[in-house]
């Protein structure tokens, strides 16, 4: 067996001595560390080729992938535009429809013409206010950084500039169409932001004209401080929202377009989020958590923005509000009661007038509106269904069924069920389980249980192919709503970051402790999942517990705990975990879970795959490969410890359907083959 480099690489940290003997794997271009990752994906290959799961794996997997994809329409003029993937096609083409049917399509744009192999993938557009103009975002390989381009509905040609610099962009055509506000960073620069991410500033781009001839609107002196441009309701006023990267408050800025004046001040010096909603003249309305962990709705007049005259218009409840929308002069508030969505429609002063009638156990992804009408366009999904989009009139409360993806009868036999676990001080967390209705509870049922627990994130129910397959091959899916999420609002989030991030952990491993004591699974049958924050929390578990489980997963993940401050976007990440260079108590509480310095030599873990991608320039590739590593350097026994770097990919935006089916073929591969499962469908 080929052994690997160790270095002396020794970090003093408060009178601590930690070692990094796999440093050396920080370098994607040193040729050692090209081959450890090759010699480590043939090996990963090799295991999984061999099992008797493959081939079946991935023709079920392709089945349960070919089913339409819709997004949710939007009205622009004359025409409905809307995304559509037939079923297995690599990325979803932006169409447009004046009718809104099938037979009436027409390609906006199709990605596969920036890259045949699909690696190329739309991730946002901004229509001008005419519909005549579109502004979109492309990515390449998955990467968060994406370039710009424009559209003319009219002729349906592009415009000869592509804009750069572009990360989670924001665009905000003004009132005359011809041209936009919008953030970048220093796009002359290519080292600057490719590596560093710095220096983000708001610009005006004239349509037609170079990159280089834009106006620079805004630099904030926070070099780290992104400000993201939207355009009021009236076109009247620009607002900047700026944060710091993940930080959960941000501040508001206005600027009368009408006068020649500075930014004003709207919201500064408040810990806590701001969402524009929209305005009725001189009345600006935002949703917000401030003074509301469950968040509220807002007025501020413009004439006199001191907070004490800031106006409650929908108030708090105990169900945290998910997402809201003005339309019409209507406020559609969406909540989750007990991590499930529900509609609500207020007045324009927050009467309440209803609750529109949807389903249980369902998440709502998107609400769109015609601004023409009082129609409203609601995109749901579930465990079951796939995607339902309805379109929904306010005023004469009558429902159509626009698209809807429907394997009902494949999932006839699966259901849904919430049950509520303890944690270890006794508070009540759900779950959801997800099982075939003739499952018996006899604990040896194969099990996967999935957790995030990070930045606020709900975990609401959602469709996956994969996840379909578990259950239909007589599995079960749970996913546990722990702590650091924002299931029950701002207090569920802040009650388990920082010196508190060990309660996430916790409350996944009660998770799992209660699938076991309830018979669902054993030990050997369960496997736990997560990715990215969520890989970071079962790397933690696998260390902490590793007999508690019989397969891990662990996608994407954040290991490194004393060093990710270091690389791309993870300084934003400071505000959940804390930073072990700025005090020995952040150090020691980063030391005690961190997934990488707490692999220890001579015991037993768990089959483990570990996944990246080379692309990743969001959790960089060191933190699955470090741990890698330290894990097969450790580990007592022959349960198998392999990671999967995937080629032209990131973590995981606008990944194509063909290289989703390939990634899921290799996660339940490996589960079906360490569980040991006989498949049952």
């Amino acid at each position: 067996m080929k052994t690997w480099r160790k270095d002396q690489v020794v970090e003093n940290f408060f009178g601590v001595e930690v070692a990094d003997p796999y440093r050396w794997l920080e370098d994607e271009e040193l040729d050692e560390t090209k081959e450890w990752t090759d010699f480590q994906n043939e090996k990963t290959t090799r295991f999984l080729e061999k099992t008797g799961h493959y081939e079946d794996t991935k023709k079920s997997l392709t089945d349960l992938y070919n089913y339409a994809k819709y997004s949710t329409p939007q009205k622009k003029g004359d025409y409905y535009y809307f995304y559509k993937n037939e079923g297995l096609q690599k990325q979803p083409i932006l169409y447009r429809s004046k009718k809104l049917k099938d037979q009436d399509l027409e390609i906006v744009i199709d990605p596969l013409e920036f890259a045949e192999d699909g690696t190329a993938a739309i991730t946002q557009i901004a229509f001008d206010g005419d519909g005549e103009k579109l502004a979109y975002a492309i990515s390449y390989n998955g990467s968060d950084w994406q370039e710009v381009k424009i559209k003319n509905l009219v002729t349906k040609t592009d415009y000869p500039e592509v804009l750069k610099g572009c990360k989670f962009v924001g665009i905000a055509w003004d009132s005359s169409s011809k041209g936009f506000y919008y953030n970048c960073y220093p796009f002359e620069d290519e080292e600057l932001h490719l590596n560093q991410g710095y220096d983000n500033a708001v610009y005006w781009h004239e349509v037609g004209k170079k990159q280089n001839q834009d106006s620079l609107i805004y630099k904030d002196k926070r070099r780290e401080y992104a400000f993201y441009p939207t355009l009021s309701h009236d076109k009247k006023t620009l607002l900047l929202s700026g944060n710091n990267g993940t930080e959960p408050k941000n501040e508001i800025l206005f600027k009368d377009l009408s006068k020649e004046t500075d930014f004003q001040n709207l919201i500064t010096g408040i810990d806590a989020q701001f969402y524009y909603l929209g305005n009725d003249g001189d009345n600006y309305y935002f949703e917000t958590d401030y003074e509301a962990t469950n968040s509220k709705l807002i007025c501020i007049n413009l004439k006199n923005t001191n907070k004490d005259l800031w106006k409650v218009v929908v108030a708090e409840s105990d169900e945290p509000i998910q997402f809201s929308k003005y339309v019409n002069k209507k406020f559609i508030v969406c909540r989750m009661k007990d991590v499930m969505s529900k509609v609500e429609v207020y007045s324009n002063e927050g009467l309440f007038l209803e609750q529109i009638k949807l389903p249980e156990f369902i998440t709502v992804m998107d609400i769109q509106n015609d601004k023409s009408s009082s129609d409203i366009y609601i995109h749901y999904t579930s465990f079951l269904i796939p995607q339902r989009i309805l379109k929904y009139n306010i005023d004469s409360k009558e429902y159509t069924t626009i698209f809807q993806s429907d394997i009902s009868e494949k999932l006839k036999d699966i259901v849904v069920k919430q049950v509520w676990y303890e944690g270890n001080d006794q508070t009540k967390i759900p779950m959801f389980v997800v099982y075939n209705k003739h499952l018996d509870l006899n604990g040896e049922n194969h099990t996967l249980l999935y957790g995030y627990g990070g930045y606020g994130i709900s975990m609401m129910p959602t469709f996956n192919p994969a996840n379909a397959l578990w259950v239909l091959s007589g599995g079960v899916y749970a996913v546990a709503n722990i702590r650091g999420g924002g299931e029950f609002g701002k207090e569920w989030h802040k009650s388990a970051i920082l010196e508190n991030k060990q309660v996430t952990i916790d409350d996944f491993i009660c998770a799992a402790e209660w699938l076991i004591e309830e018979n669902y699974t054993s030990k050997s049958k369960l496997a736990i999942m997560g990715g990215s924050n969520g890989g970071m929390l079962v790397g933690a578990c696998v260390t902490q517990r590793p007999d508690l489980f019989g397969g891990v997963l662990c996608l994407v993940p954040v290991t490194d705990m004393l060093r990710f401050q270091k690389f791309t976007v993870g300084r934003f990440w400071v505000t959940e975990f804390g930073c072990a260079e700025n005090s020995e108590e952040e150090f020691k509480n980063l030391y005690s879970y961190s997934p990488l310095h707490n692999v220890r030599k001579g015991v037993e873990y768990p089959p483990i795959l570990i996944t990246t991608a080379d692309s990743d320039d969001r959790v960089v590739p060191l933190h699955a490969k470090k741990f890698a590593a330290t894990l097969q350097e450790k580990n007592e026994g022959n349960n198998p410890v392999l990671l999967r770097v995937e080629k032209n990919a990131g973590h995981g935006l606008g990944k194509p359907v063909s290289k989703l089916i390939d990634y899921n073929n290799d996660l339940f591969t490996f589960l079906f083959e360490v569980l040991q499962v006989s498949r049952k469908g």
